[in-house]
């Protein structure tokens, strides 16, 4: 299968492409930067080819669709990429929190403008229990800052966003993961689970044809389904976060 992997030049991302690669699919991998695209052509030489783009930058997700639709589309997409804890609201060039924008908005926009594959699979985390379901200032422009939070809300965010896609595309398998608390960049070295572990939902989600990877709309935690946020599940807060973010990005999810 032809596969597509957001942040796949470090820890979980590239885990799963060198997953996937091993395995003998087709890995388009992605990077923030020419330098760290050239780092992970020599790392997984068996990589068809490293899109670069910062998802910081909503210009640059759009041309990232462009150039993955330019090679025909892919059969599944995994979107990893993300960012943890920032200790301030970091705007990006476009005015939004940068949180906000790798974690949710680089995701959604992708999602409107590739080709539609057959699988998607949307990293969030179980941190996204803890946040709030309310809309009202989701790019943290009012409110005072808190990094915690405004991370559990990012990965709502794209709870929500993978069972909406799920929802509206029924021709389209659509999954959120949690990949636990592991010892990435990310996750730093006091992390409790599996590194290994990590990354292994993903791939399989991807591209297995094992009746437990045969779902859609579910939130998963190691090949499981588990429960997710009430909101994520919820079709009005769906519908209302798929406005929010089309207000912000100026997109609109089909």
């Amino acid at each position: 299968m032809r596969v597509f992997v957001t942040g796949s030049n470090d820890g979980l991302g590239r885990d799963a492409a060198r997953r996937l690669v091993d395995a003998g699919h087709a890995v388009t991998g992605h990077a923030r930067n020419q330098a760290k695209a050239d780092g992970l052509r020599a790392e997984l030489p068996g990589i068809v080819d490293v899109l670069v783009a910062d998802l910081g930058s909503l210009r640059q997700v759009r041309e990232l669709a462009e150039a993955a639709n330019a090679g025909g589309g892919f059969d599944a997409v995994i979107h990893n990429a993300g960012v943890y804890l920032e200790p301030s609201r970091v705007a990006t060039m476009d005015g939004h929190s940068h949180v906000l924008t790798v974690n949710a908005l680089a995701p959604y926009v992708l999602t409107a403008r590739m080709h539609r594959p057959q699988r998607l699979v949307y990293l969030t985390s179980g941190l996204h229990q803890r946040a709030s379901a309310d809309l009202d200032d989701i790019d943290w422009r009012r409110r005072p800052w808190n990094a915690m939070d405004a991370y559990a809300e990012s990965k709502l965010y794209v709870a929500a966003l993978a069972a909406a896609v799920a929802r509206r595309w029924p021709d389209v398998r659509s999954n959120s993961v949690s990949p636990g608390w592991v010892p990435t960049k990310m996750g730093g070295p006091r992390a409790t689970d599996d590194l290994a572990a990590g990354s292994l939902t993903q791939a399989w989600l991807a591209v297995s044809d094992d009746p437990g990877a045969a779902v859609s709309g579910r939130f998963l935690f190691h090949q499981q389904v588990r429960p997710a946020h009430p909101a994520a599940s919820d079709p009005a807060f769906q519908d209302a976060l798929l406005d929010a973010l089309e207000r912000l990005t100026g997109d609109r999810l089909g």
